[in-house]
C-alpha cells in the first residue's frame, strides 16, 4: 500500500489532475468512480488506484474484481487518495487512461454522418453533457475548435458518464476550413442561430448533417455562422431568448434521431 505523499506515482497523478498541459504531454486523462472504471476499455487503462477504505466494497462485485485483476491496481491510504482526487467526496477508485486518437478524415468517411461542431464552448459540464446525449442520439462525432474547453477536464469527463470512451471527437485548428471540408463531403451544415427563420423540425436531417453550436454567452461568431448552409431556430415562449448550449444541442440531435429512425 502506498502511504507516502512523496511517492512518485502519487505526485504524478496530482500533477495530471491539476495541469491540462501535463496530461496532454503524457497522452493521458483521469477518471474517477466505479462506473467510469467499469466503462473504460481494459486496453486503455494504464494505472488504477484504490483507496484503502473502498477496496472491500469495490471488490464485492465480481465483475469489478475480475477487471481489477486484469488491470492491476495500487492501494493508497484514504488521506493520499483525497489528495489525488478531484472530487469532494471521492468514490475510492481512480484510473489513468490512455487518450483515444481520432482523425477528421475518420469522422468524414462515415456514411451519412451526424456531427456536432462546437465553437469556443467554455463550460466543461456542457461539453460532457453534449457527448453523453450525443451517444444516446446516435451522433457519429464531435468536432471542436481549439478554444473549446478541454474535453479531458475532470468535470467534463464526469459529465460524459462514460461516453468519452465511445463518441469520436477531434479538435481542429481552423473551424472555417473544416466546415468547408464538411461541405465537400456532402454534409449539410446548420447553424443554431437567433436569426433563423425556420424551426429546427422543418428541416430534414436524414442525410449527412452537422449542427454548428456556439459559445454559451456569445453564440457562433459571424464568420462561422456565415459558412452554414442554413440557419435554424428553436421555438421560444415567454421572455426566454435562448437555451443552455447543451439543452439546445440535445433538441437538435434527438430531432435528427427521430427522423432517421421513423418510417
Amino acid at each position: 500500500m502506498i502511504t507516502s505523499s512523496s511517492n512518485a506515482k502519487v505526485k504524478q497523478v496530482i500533477q495530471w489532475q491539476n495541469k491540462a498541459k501535463e496530461r496532454r504531454a503524457a497522452g493521458v486523462f483521469l477518471t474517477e468512480g466505479s462506473k467510469m472504471f467499469e466503462e473504460a476499455p481494459v486496453s486503455s487503462i494504464i494505472e488504477v488506484y484504490v483507496a484503502q477504505s473502498a477496496l472491500e466494497k469495490i471488490t464485492e462485485q465480481a465483475k469489478r474484481r475480475d477487471k481489477l485483476l486484469q488491470t492491476g491496481y495500487e492501494v493508497v491510504t484514504d488521506a493520499l487518495f483525497a489528495k489525488m482526487s478531484d472530487t469532494q467526496t471521492p468514490q475510492g477508485i481512480l484510473c489513468v487512461i490512455k487518450r483515444p486518437e481520432y482523425t477528421l478524415d475518420g469522422l468524414l468517411e462515415q456514411e451519412k454522418p451526424l456531427l456536432v461542431v462546437l465553437e469556443n464552448l467554455q463550460d466543461p459540464g456542457n461539453l460532457g453533457t453534449i457527448l453523453r446525449t450525443g451517444e444516446g442520439a446516435g451522433v457519429t462525432g464531435v468536432i471542436m475548435s481549439r478554444q473549446t474547453v478541454d474535453i479531458f477536464n475532470p468535470k467534463t469527463i464526469r459529465a460524459t458518464m462514460g461516453s468519452v470512451f465511445r463518441v469520436p471527437f477531434v479538435y481542429v485548428d481552423d473551424l472555417g476550413e473544416t466546415i468547408q471540408r464538411l461541405h465537400a463531403a456532402n454534409i449539410h451544415t446548420y447553424a443554431a442561430h437567433l436569426a433563423g427563420e425556420r424551426y429546427y423540425d422543418s428541416f430534414s436531417f436524414r442525410e449527412g448533417t452537422a449542427f454548428l453550436i456556439g459559445n454559451e454567452g456569445n453564440g457562433l461568431t459571424k464568420e462561422t455562422a456565415d459558412l452554414a448552409m442554413d440557419y435554424l431556430k428553436i421555438p421560444m415562449e415567454g421572455r426566454v431568448e435562448s437555451l443552455n448550449a447543451a439543452i439546445a444541442t440535445s433538441l437538435l440531435m434527438y430531432e435528427a434521431h427521430r427522423q432517421r429512425h421513423s418510417f
